[in-house]
């Protein structure tokens, strides 16, 4: 894809997810149903902090691609090693667990997930911005540019460190509420949440793996270390 026109995707693609995330974080509060945007807000759900994630990847992805046009080639060189550990990293694998996850749950049981209660709160079209664009826009993140891989290690680590917060923080709602942030998790024994918080780890690492498979059967091998 020709720079202008990579600089002009990233720009709409940040704008959308901006604009995304500034719509699900303005809901219209009098109509809240009462389990939940309680204690942490949206914040306690990946979904949203994914829409965060992403106005960020793709705000790096077009400052990377400015600074190209202008020739500004070292400034580019730094943030565009920034850009491609996100991607790599958090961006591709996280997006995707959350739309295949949330569809794979909401159709075998929605209220574990997403209560129907949320219908009159989140339109569909914001339901479908959450949860079902941002995987093709993943795709065709890959389609649209190389991004160097980091060692598998360090990446794998990296992620796992991200996902550690994410569950800390999860279990430190519900410390303080008694509430999950999921109705899901309430299934589970101590023992059950363990191995499925660790199977959910595997099944994002899968996704990480994917995204490196993509992109070098598509760009060839293209990795630096840091």
């Amino acid at each position: 894809m020709e720079i202008s026109t990579l600089t002009a995707y990233h720009c709409l693609a940040f704008v959308w997810y901006f604009f995304i995330t500034y719509a699900i974080t303005h809901v219209r509060t009098e109509e809240r149903p009462s389990e939940v945007f309680l204690y942490g807000g949206q914040w306690k759900y990946l979904t949203v902090l994914n829409l965060v994630l992403q106005a960020v990847f793709y705000g790096v992805s077009f400052l990377a691609d400015v600074l190209r046009l202008i020739k500004k080639l070292r400034c580019a060189k730094c943030v565009i090693s920034s850009r491609d550990l996100l991607f790599s990293v958090l961006a591709f694998p996280v997006s995707t667990f959350v739309s295949i996850s949330f569809w794979i749950l909401y159709t075998c049981n929605r209220e574990l997930v997403y209560p129907k209660s949320l219908d009159g709160v989140i339109p569909l079209w914001l339901n479908h911005a959450m949860h079902t664009a941002v995987l093709p826009f993943a795709l065709l993140e890959i389609l649209a540019t190389p991004h160097r891989y980091p060692a598998k290690k360090k990446g794998l680590i990296l992620l796992g460190f991200v996902a550690f917060l994410y569950i800390s923080w999860v279990l430190w709602i519900y410390s303080v509420t008694g509430e999950w942030v999921y109705p899901l998790f309430a299934l589970f024994s101590p023992a059950g949440l363990t191995a499925f918080f660790t199977g959910s780890l595997a099944i994002i690492i899968s996704f990480y793996n994917f995204g490196e498979f993509l992109n070098r059967m598509i760009w060839g091998q293209s990795k630096f270390c840091f």
